[in-house]
């Protein structure tokens, strides 16, 4: 998980930077993070069950690191639709405990190198709100968003408040996913998740072995939708586990087949290494041996 509420003061090192270089992904899978190919799935699913029944829009995601899943939901991206990302990238940390936490964590994470990743695979940037992710409705209207990615601290009153947000930024029947929900260093996720299960009518649609899946809109209906998708899916294991009245669906995706990802416009770099190679190695063996190879 990266931080969207607080960073390490120190100035990190971001991929690339310590030959001078910004990242030139040549394919999603080349950008680093956390980002599982049954989350793809489910992104995916959901993204263009929203597309395909007209539902309009933006698009937010608290936490971004260096943009693998950012990437990922640009390509769901329409015209009159805005996407924004919130995260403190190089700015200092609002407190000590959040300083500590980024620190051991998330020296590489800087904004030079999430734009560099971003751009590599959309024409433009989302909108950039650098600061911490407790005043991101400073900044998305009420009621303006489709779905909202949670992706940043791991500290309990942090997730609280974007929980909070994302509820407020949500649209009726907008989608929420938080990250990291029950993995053993984050009990404060945890916590913050089932809470607002329990205490704001946040009803529990999916998860999976890192995310949380989950809307405070009608239910009935996606909650079909997902689990007549998931019947006709071979790869992705999943049942079902009544959890606060509502008929949850625990998905296995180990061996989930990721969808379609969107193309980088460095993509023909990678099938040219490889060549260049080649005639570099050739090139080194005629001045050794001379142009016939001979030794």
């Amino acid at each position: 998980m990266h931080n969207a509420s607080a960073t390490t003061s120190a100035t990190p090192k971001a991929i690339g930077q310590d030959t001078g270089q910004l990242p030139r992904p040549h394919r999603l899978s080349d950008v680093k993070g956390w980002f599982h190919p049954v989350d793809q799935v489910l992104f995916d699913w959901i993204l263009g069950r929203q597309r395909d029944r007209g539902e309009r829009g933006d698009l937010l995601e608290l936490g971004a690191y260096l943009g693998k899943s950012a990437i990922f939901m640009g390509a769901y991206l329409r015209a009159d639709e805005a996407f924004t990302v919130c995260d403190l990238f190089d700015s200092p940390a609002p407190d000590e405990a959040n300083s500590a936490e980024m620190g051991r964590s998330y020296a590489t994470l800087t904004r030079r190198a999430f734009e560099a990743n971003y751009r590599s695979f959309h024409d433009g940037l989302p909108r950039i709100v650098q600061e911490p992710s407790a005043g991101i409705t400073a900044h998305v209207e009420a009621d303006s968003c489709r779905f909202a990615h949670i992706d940043a601290s791991h500290l309990y009153e942090h997730v609280h408040a974007d929980i909070s947000a994302a509820k407020k930024v949500l649209g009726r029947d907008g989608i929420v996913v938080l990250d990291d929900f029950r993995a053993e260093h984050c009990p404060g996720v945890a916590a913050a998740t089932w809470g607002a299960v329990a205490n704001t009518g946040l009803k529990p649609l999916c998860i999976t072995a890192t995310k949380f899946y989950g809307t405070w809109g009608d239910y009935d209906a996606v909650h079909t939708d997902l689990a007549a998708f998931l019947k006709g899916r071979d790869d992705m294991w999943h049942g079902a586990e009544e959890v606060a009245g509502f008929p949850m669906i625990r998905i296995s995706g180990k061996k989930a087949k990721p969808p379609r990802h969107p193309v980088s416009r460095h993509a023909g770099e990678a099938a040219a290494v490889p060549e260049q190679q080649g005639r570099a190695a050739k090139g080194l063996l005629s001045s050794l041996f001379g142009r016939s190879g001979r030794s």
